[in-house]
């Protein structure tokens, strides 16, 4: 079942309680716009933005490459936000250096509705303690509109290596030290950080070696390049449905219905875990209803059966948010990786 952190305020279909025609809920807006305080020439121009929105295709922006989690779940979310809307989402793949160059052209985007943000932990809170030339704050410089995804990552490796627990893995990765490669989607990428984080905490030690995304990270552990990699659930359980990787477990706090029958592995490691959360964000100052009305077809979205079981099948849960609840999770989770990346000397040069 979808889990809703904003289940007091859950909209209806129309995002407004069923009692209210469409008048009334363009009047309930109109009326929130005058009593803001935005001057009036402003307050017209909003409410007509308003009743037009969106009268052109919208930009999302995916600061990763094709096939990586986030892209694999943003386009899941266009398609369905399309339909709602009427008008297409158009998904601009953005990568590099973790996420940082899509978020910095997301902050640099007009603040009209017409270009938003697919974030993820990486591009919020990872890549601002990893990089030191970022030119956006990413509690500042945003505008959240609602999570629509919560989600582990994998502990894979290629069928043909031995482990088949966790356990297994840790006896085996100790024994053999640097001789193994990690595989992550970056430097200052969730896969990156999650590993090293597991490196620490099992004490074992393999050789990161980073590709250019979650696709790239698994591709290169089916083909043997790499021994294993701790990749996001949507990068990785296509190809372990596939017969292509193994999974020998993952970073929720434990078994999920989304994961089936993998076990935890704070099952092996007591109180290890890592849960990302990914959602919609949009430019600083993009018009309040603007943000409201996309929120409201978002949550609409993430209430359908469709969109739930397209998620499950990705090992991910469909979860919305409140905007001040997506921006204070985001807050917590720049110091924990605050935290991890000085216990491991992690930082990177952009």
């Amino acid at each position: 079942m979808l889990i809703d952190q904003d289940r007091a305020a859950r909209p209806t279909d129309t995002g407004w309680p069923a009692s209210h025609t469409r008048r009334t809920v363009l009047a309930a807006l109109l009326l929130a716009i005058a009593a803001s305080g935005i001057p009036l020439m402003e307050q017209a121009a909003a409410a007509d933005a308003l009743k037009s929105y969106p009268n052109r295709p919208i930009r999302l922006i995916v600061p990763q490459t094709p096939g990586s989690s986030l892209d694999t779940l943003a386009r899941i979310v266009a398609i369905k936000m399309s339909e709602m809307l009427g008008w297409q989402m158009v998904v601009d793949n953005r990568g590099g250096a973790g996420g940082l160059l899509g978020m910095e052209i997301g902050k640099d985007a007009p603040p009209d509705g017409y270009t938003l943000i697919a974030a993820g932990t990486a591009g919020l809170a990872i890549v601002p303690v990893m990089h030191q030339k970022v030119r956006y704050d990413s509690l500042k410089d945003f505008e959240f509109i609602s999570t629509y995804a919560t989600q582990g990552n994998v502990l894979v490796v290629n069928p043909s290596q031995p482990p088949g627990s966790v356990k297994e893995f840790i006896d085996w990765a100790r024994a053999r030290g640097s001789q193994l490669n990690m595989a992550s989607a970056g430097v200052g990428s969730s896969s990156h950080f999650v590993g090293t984080h597991f490196m620490m905490a099992a004490n074992l030690q393999s050789t990161h070696v980073p590709y250019k995304g979650g696709g790239p990270a698994a591709a290169a552990v089916v083909a043997g390049e790499a021994h294993w990699t701790l990749i996001p659930g949507a990068a990785a359980m296509s190809l372990v449905k596939g017969g292509r990787l193994r999974a020998l477990g993952h970073t929720f706090p434990q078994r999920t219905r989304q994961l089936g029958d993998l076990p935890a592995i704070a099952e092996t490691l007591a109180g290890f875990e890592n849960v990302g959360q990914t959602g919609l964000i949009a430019p600083k100052g993009t018009p309040r209803p603007i943000l409201d009305k996309l929120r409201n077809t978002l949550v609409k979205v993430m209430n359908t059966p469709e969109i739930e079981a397209l998620f499950a099948e990705q090992g991910a849960a469909a979860v919305t948010s409140t905007p001040e609840e997506f921006r204070k999770n985001t807050g917590r989770n720049i110091v924990r990786y605050g935290e991890i990346a000085r216990a491991a000397g992690l930082r990177a040069e952009r």
